[in-house]
């Protein structure tokens, strides 16, 4: 072997005898290199209300189905019940109807939720709007797979001057409150029951428009719609039900407290 190699080789052997050695006394003092403790910074969270079950529509709130809950302050929605603001909102709900479904862990909002009365039909209505029922059967309730919180269309059949049946949409996109006396669906998984009234959802004018045609119509169906039309404007319906058959108003004058005449206005 060359002196040079030798050399070479001698140099790295000394290196690396070296290094080793530097090492052990590193080791000998605690350690290569000095421990790093990790620093988690917990993120400030307040108390608010939530569902402690799956809550169905028309469920009373008590202390069961409640709980507080940790949540992230930054996360905070306007319309939450934290517990700093309402110290005594489980007493406080206690008994309050559920209007539209809560999941376990859901945070409870006003918006979900009505007033502890003890008529729940009533507590599950919006304000301005009104329950009326109308009978349905297999062949006009969609084969029975209509269920509360559906949306319908109202279809009314009749007989023309002609003889011949005439079919109209009076109203759409309508909210089903209940089935008969049912007014959320059946969670056994068990067939549900065929029921012979159907309670809607409507506007103080569909109401009208809804008496007007259970007395003019051979028959009323109810369609079922797509849950993506929950969106859809809910507040449209037959006009010209809502007062005479060519769209006039109809006013009614009264003299000396006795009835005059019936005088036709021309809708503006």
């Amino acid at each position: 072997m060359k002196p040079a190699r030798i050399a070479i080789l001698a140099v790295a052997i000394v290196a690396a005898g070296l290094a080793g050695l530097l090492a052990m006394r590193l080791a000998g003092r605690g350690g290569i290199a000095p421990s790093v403790k990790a620093i988690v910074q917990k993120e400030p969270s307040v108390n608010v209300l939530v569902s402690s079950a799956n809550l169905p529509v028309g469920t009373r709130l008590s202390a069961e189905t409640m709980r507080w809950a940790a949540w992230p302050q930054t996360g905070l929605v306007k319309g939450y019940v934290t517990e700093s603001d309402r110290p005594d909102a489980l007493k406080e709900l206690d008994g309050a109807v559920v209007r539209l479904p809560l999941f376990e862990g859901e945070p409870i909002r006003a918006e979900k939720i009505a007033d502890a009365g003890g008529r729940i039909m009533s507590s599950l209505l919006p304000a301005g709007k009104r329950a009326v029922a109308t009978e349905i059967s297999v062949a006009t309730g969609a084969g029975g797979f209509i269920l509360p919180n559906d949306r319908v269309d109202v279809i009314m059949v009749r007989e023309g001057d002609s003889g011949k049946f005439l079919t109209e949409t009076v109203l759409s996109n309508v909210r089903v409150l209940a089935i008969d006396q049912q007014i959320q669906e059946k969670e056994d998984g068990s067939k549900a029951v065929v029921g012979t009234t159907a309670t809607l959802e409507l506007t103080p004018d569909q109401t009208k428009v809804l008496t007007v045609a259970q007395q003019m119509a051979t028959r009323l169906s109810l369609a079922l719609r797509s849950v993506a039309d929950a969106q859809e404007q809910d507040t449209t319906a037959a006009d010209y039900l809502l007062s005479g058959d060519n769209g006039s108003a109809i006013v009614q004058v009264i003299k000396s407290g006795q009835i005059v005449t019936g005088a036709k206005v021309k809708a503006q």
